[in-house]
């Protein structure tokens, strides 16, 4: 299940088939988040998602101690863009150049480290200037201070702007079985182009295996509920529910890397445990993407 990060299309190195998403790790709680972050690590994860946005920095910060004496044995993945107003009551957005320049310093230090793996810009407009985002990625991969860059982002239009104006190595989006809206156009065309897919919310907030049922998105409770049934009707004592909605996101498509989620290092060894499991068959996945209807984005096309 491992795929390439394509750097610079001359300059490719593996990533894990797994992340871990750290943003509901408990900063308040040191002892825990590092102890989620070495059990990641002793279950075979070492791909690390964090945000400069998460908890004031505080979350970058904690990594950084977690990973320390071990960096370089894993991938670490952050992204910029989002501002925290000076007062701290929110954050505005702010893709200039050289913001992203001063910002990216910032993660640096906060995750006491020489260079970032993948640097994401965190969201995205049509009106953002992207060669001068670009411009500031360009500067810093240049200065060895990142290895590749990426888009965390929902929108089509805004993907479609960032792959026709540079190489972007990686787009980070929500994908589930109870959204695949990135199924119509999105991931065939990041699949055409050899570009990497962070899949966040795998678990569809657990509302699929085994939280209770609520709707979500767009689908009703009663898909929902119906959705849930069928997945747990293709699990079993080789898979959980939990891991097959894992093993959902990366039946069809070879380039994505799914991000679990956690808050407690309990629930880390059941996720880790998916690269043992068995993939879904054929039928299984046909059965399952049928379980609900079929979602298109209706907005930023």
């Amino acid at each position: 299940m491992s795929v390439l990060l394509n750097a610079n299309r001359s300059n490719m190195y593996k990533l894990p088939a797994l992340a871990l998403g750290c943003m509901s790790l408990p900063t308040n709680e040191p002892a825990i988040f590092e102890n989620c972050i070495r059990t990641a690590i002793d279950a075979g994860i070492t791909m690390f998602d964090t945000a400069d946005l998460y908890d004031k920095g505080d979350n970058e910060r904690q990594l950084g101690k977690a990973l320390k004496g071990i960096r370089d044995k894993v991938v670490v993945a952050t992204k910029v863009g989002n501002q925290w107003r000076q007062d701290e009551t929110g954050w505005d957005w702010n893709p200039r150049k050289d913001h992203i320049l001063k910002a990216a310093e910032e993660s640096l230090r906060r995750l006491d480290a020489d260079y970032i793996d993948l640097y994401q810009l965190h969201g995205g407009t049509m009106e953002d200037p992207v060669d001068e985002i670009l411009e500031a990625f360009d500067i810093l991969k240049a200065a060895g201070k990142i290895r590749a860059y990426g888009i965390s982002s929902i929108r089509p239009n805004v993907i479609r702007k960032h792959l026709s104006s540079g190489p972007i190595s990686c787009v980070m989006m929500q994908y589930s079985v109870a959204d695949r809206r990135p199924e119509e156009t999105i991931l065939p065309l990041l699949e055409s182009n050899e570009i990497n897919v962070l899949a966040r919310g795998v678990l569809a907030k657990g509302l699929l295996c085994g939280k209770p049922i609520s709707p979500y998105l767009d689908q009703t409770r009663s898909a929902m509920e119906k959705a849930a049934e069928t997945i747990m009707a293709c699990s079993g004592p080789d898979r959980s529910p939990a891991q097959t909605c894992i093993r959902f996101v990366t039946h069809r498509y070879n380039n994505i890397i799914p991000v679990i989620g956690v808050s407690r290092p309990g629930q880390l060894k059941e996720m880790a445990e998916v690269l043992q499991t068995p993939p879904l068959t054929p039928d299984e996945y046909d059965i399952i993407r049928s379980s609900l209807p079929t979602s298109v984005y209706d907005a930023h096309r």
